[in-house]
């Protein structure tokens, strides 16, 4: 049985966010369905863009919610009730200002770290209990950090962040098929040679 039912990825929608830093999860999210050819369609019912994999059988969610980063529980929340989606079976992929960009983790549970995205997930679903995918997008070395994740990635900064993508979307039918830990472990591996 899959391990992975929803993949929710973190974004601003509307052109104005599309190539911010802050949308690294809609990014990836679009890798994925670049490479499963599948397409996204509006979900009124949820306010966010869907599309399904179908993997050994089974169905695997993909969703950008629609409002803007701070309220992306909602729809995330609605998703998982009506597809009667488990918080565990639930993967949520951001940016992350601790990691260098390109750099991507995998990681069970915990706290938002600040992240208004998690935030609002977390108190939507009354839950901590599910993975998050974090890429890693860098610290500004000066300015507001509002400014800089709502901010395009320089040249190098932007090659290092698709690279980690590749990485992640590379690692994901792994997670689907053999669970997380062996995507974890493949992931991390991956990163450290």
């Amino acid at each position: 049985m899959s391990r992975l039912s929803l993949l929710a990825g973190l974004g601003n929608p509307g052109s104005r966010y599309l190539q911010t830093r802050h949308n690294a999860g809609f990014w990836l999210l679009d890798e994925v369905a670049r490479r499963c050819e599948v397409s996204f369609v509006w979900q009124p019912r949820f306010g966010g863009w869907a599309a399904k994999l179908h993997c050994r059988g089974e169905v695997v969610h993909l969703l950008k919610p629609g409002q803007y980063m701070n309220r992306s529980g909602g729809p995330v929340a609605a998703y998982c009730r009506y597809y009667q989606i488990s918080p565990e079976r639930l993967l949520v992929a951001h940016d992350e200002l601790d990691f260098a960009p390109g750099k991507v983790r995998l990681k069970w549970g915990g706290g938002h770290g600040g992240h208004n995205g998690l935030r609002d997930i977390v108190e939507h679903l009354k839950s901590k209990q599910f993975y998050r995918l974090r890429i890693g997008i860098g610290r500004p070395t000066h300015g507001s950090v509002v400014d800089y994740v709502l901010g395009r990635p320089g040249e190098d900064d932007g090659a290092e962040i698709r690279a980690g993508l590749a990485r992640a979307a590379d690692c994901l039918p792994r997670f689907m098929e053999e669970g997380p830990e062996k995507a974890m472990n493949l992931l991390h591996s991956v990163e450290e040679e």
